[in-house]
């Protein structure tokens, strides 16, 4: 086996919906890169588990693996979880050289898949000037990622958004509901809400309910497959790969 293989990391969910858009989003890579031996794993509640993947993968004689957390920002599930699972299959297979790539957050890439799901859902380019935009994560207390997403707010609000305020379905404030209320008291007469999260289950649907309730003129899809998400699977990766091809190059030279 030549060259390093992707394996991409997923949470994982009771809900359905998220290892199918998973696989769909991971299929959406092959066909970008045909001849990469992409795999999908998750951390919890769907199989394949991270172990088995990467025993299957060493006992088929994979020399190099470039793991990509499927995650927006740097939190726990990044800076810890993966990590340890991670040292575990190193211990386990020590012939098996493991990377872990860098998170997908934050990335033009993502700005656009944002407003790509926006105007699916029937905004176009012209309403952004008179329409209040609702980032809406899944939530973290880590500090880092609060700042993230605060920061992807501010990108959004740069495109030409009349205003756009982040929210989180959990872990911290404000929520959708309450951002979205917000928007409206600051005399925006149209709001939309942007799920910021990959794939469907329980925060996604805290969000949508948030919009709902409170009233939401717009609430676009979650990123999902998008063209702009498999495309940034391919660069994380990519980087990754570079990153270790460098440091290959370096220690011969020395």
């Amino acid at each position: 086996m030549h060259g390093p293989v992707l394996l991409v990391i997923a949470h994982g969910s009771r809900d359905p919906r998220h290892a199918a858009t998973v696989h769909a989003l991971t299929r959406h890579v092959r066909s970008l890169r045909p001849g990469l031996r992409v795999s999908t794993a998750f951390l919890d509640f769907n199989a394949p588990s991270v172990p088995q993947v990467l025993e299957r993968m060493a006992n088929d004689g994979v020399q190099d693996v470039v793991a990509l957390p499927l995650l927006l920002t740097r939190a726990f599930h990044a800076k810890a979880d993966i990590p340890s699972v991670l040292d575990s299959a190193r211990a386990r297979h020590p012939r098996l050289r493991i990377r872990q790539a860098e998170v997908l957050g934050p990335s033009p890439l993502l700005l656009g898949a944002v407003e790509r799901r926006l105007y699916e859902a029937g905004l176009t380019p012209a309403d952004r000037g008179s329409t209040g935009l609702v980032l809406a994560a899944a939530g973290s207390t880590d500090p880092e990622a609060i700042a993230v997403i605060a920061e992807m707010a501010r990108e959004l609000r740069h495109t030409g958004w009349c205003a756009v305020r982040p929210a989180f379905a959990s872990a911290s404030l404000p929520r959708t509901e309450d951002a979205v209320r917000e928007l409206r008291a600051t005399g925006v007469h149209r709001v939309a809400v942007a799920p910021y999260v990959i794939a469907p289950g329980r925060l996604p649907d805290r969000i949508a309910a948030g919009a709902h309730e409170a009233g939401a003129d717009v609430l676009a899809d979650v990123l999902g497959p998008s063209p702009e998400l498999a495309r940034l699977l391919v660069a994380r990766f990519d980087e990754a790969a570079r990153t270790r091809q460098d440091r290959r190059a370096l220690s011969v030279s020395a």
